[in-house]
């Protein structure tokens, strides 16, 4: 296997505490040209949502770092981008998405295969097609990967993309359980795609001649086109580690305080500054929280939710930390509009719960919202609280300006030149989110 190997003779490179000495090298996914093609243009298609009004890009565009620069987006029911998305009062959203629209850099490497901040959807040989996901027995074979199964969920979703109740023929369909089956949510909308000739061209040609285009290979393309547009691994970070390049003098005493006294490597371990694990710190709980429509709370007990396990209440998935300064706002809920803020947060996570200024929040008006339901029960704050699992340190405002210096060595801008961009139409004719 190949290694890269740290630089250890630099000044400053020496190995702090967790610094580990050789990381594997990356293997990223290497699809074809016509593949990543096809894929872009249906990742930029409203055709795949239930009212053909959103593209998986109104959440995930190249403009807002492949998230949409909201704490909590709204999908269904709302037009435009970003925070200049307006919700449509003629057809109003039943609530905000209940989690912050995740980056998408990297997830074309192999080591990705947690998905969600949750983590309900990842790679586990004991389940069928080899992925433990929330349609369980019911999971349709044929993905190529946990990136391409994940990333045709949201149509399921109403609030996302599929619409409300009964709206459309897809809406419909997941109202009624009827998703993976024949004729489900999933298949009307491969039907759809394979309707319109320039997509049954570009599938002929990836897929042989006349070959039935199933959901399956749409999301199969949509991941290949993920993978490649937003790799990030060409930072100043990533020349410090394989070519021995040195950091600038505060990025670099923000790495050895990252991979040392400041314990942040401890859960941002690895290459992409992640363990792919579940950890509470006290994340300030905001919108409508992660419940069912026929519960009535807004918590989000985040991973026990998808284990059942006490121990994992309240804890989320790490996130990857490439291009992290390209992507606020921070946290499941998007509880911080900004990176100070957030690091901030981790030096004392349950002072910072209990004493949240709810101004951080970048959230779009929507009537009648009760955003503040969590934050507001102290009942709940506590147990937020009592599950986090970090102690306070105690670090300098110098310090912590180093550490977001190291933190913006993490970003990589090749994407924005060397990828495919936002296409000009799409074979539907819909119009392009830009």
């Amino acid at each position: 296997m190949k290694l890269w190997w740290l630089i250890v003779a630099l000044p400053g490179a020496g190995l702090a505490a967790g610094w580990p000495q050789d990381w594997p090298e990356p293997e990223f996914a290497a699809p074809s040209t016509a593949r990543v093609q096809l894929g872009w243009q249906l990742f930029y298609d409203p055709i795949l949502s239930g009212n053909k009004n959103t593209s998986c890009a109104t959440c995930h565009h190249p403009r807002f770092g492949t998230s949409d620069g909201m704490s909590l987006s709204i999908g269904e029911g709302g037009a435009g981008l970003g925070p200049d998305r307006k919700v449509d009062a003629a057809n109003a959203p039943e609530q905000r998405i209940p989690r912050n629209a995740p980056a998408l850099f990297n997830l074309g490497a192999s080591e990705f295969t947690v998905m969600f901040h949750d983590g309900r959807l990842e790679a586990d040989a004991s389940q069928p097609e080899g992925m433990r996901t929330p349609l369980g027995t019911e999971m349709l074979g044929g993905f190529d990967s946990v990136l391409a199964a994940q990333a045709m969920f949201p149509v399921l979703s109403g609030d996302e993309m599929a619409g409300h109740y009964s709206e459309n023929e897809v809406s419909q369909a997941v109202r009624l359980g009827f998703l993976s089956s024949e004729g489900g949510a999933w298949d009307r909308i491969a039907q759809r795609v394979a309707a319109i000739p320039e997509y049954r061209r570009q599938f002929d040609a990836v897929l042989g001649q006349g070959h039935q285009i199933d959901f399956t290979d749409v999301a199969n393309v949509i991941a290949d086109f993920i993978a490649v547009e937003w790799r990030a691994d060409n930072s100043a970070f990533d020349y410090f580690v394989r070519d021995g390049l040195a950091l600038e003098p505060a990025a670099d005493r923000g790495r050895a305080l990252f991979y040392g006294a400041a314990g942040c490597s401890d859960c941002h371990s690895g290459l992409f500054q992640t363990d792919h694990g579940f950890h509470a710190i006290a994340m300030p709980q905001i919108g409508p929280g992660k419940a069912a429509r026929f519960e009535n709370h807004a918590r989000d007990e985040g991973r026990m939710r998808v284990t059942g396990v006490a121990a994992d209440a309240y804890a989320f998935r790490t996130p990857s930390l490439r291009n992290v300064v390209q992507t606020a706002p921070y946290g499941h809920s998007g509880a911080y509009a900004t990176l100070e803020a957030v690091v901030r947060h981790h030096l004392d996570p349950k002072t910072e719960l209990e004493t949240y200024d709810r101004s951080q929040a970048v959230l779009h008006e929507l009537e009648p919202a009760q955003d503040w339901r969590a934050t507001d029960d102290t009942a709940e704050t506590g147990r937020i609280g009592a599950a986090n699992v970090l102690e306070p340190i105690d670090l300098s405002d110098d310090q912590v300006s180093d550490l977001l210096r190291f933190l913006d060595a993490l970003t990589d801008e090749n994407w924005r030149s060397v990828g495919l961009g936002v296409p000009s139409s799409v074979p539907s004719g819909l119009p392009v989110d830009r």
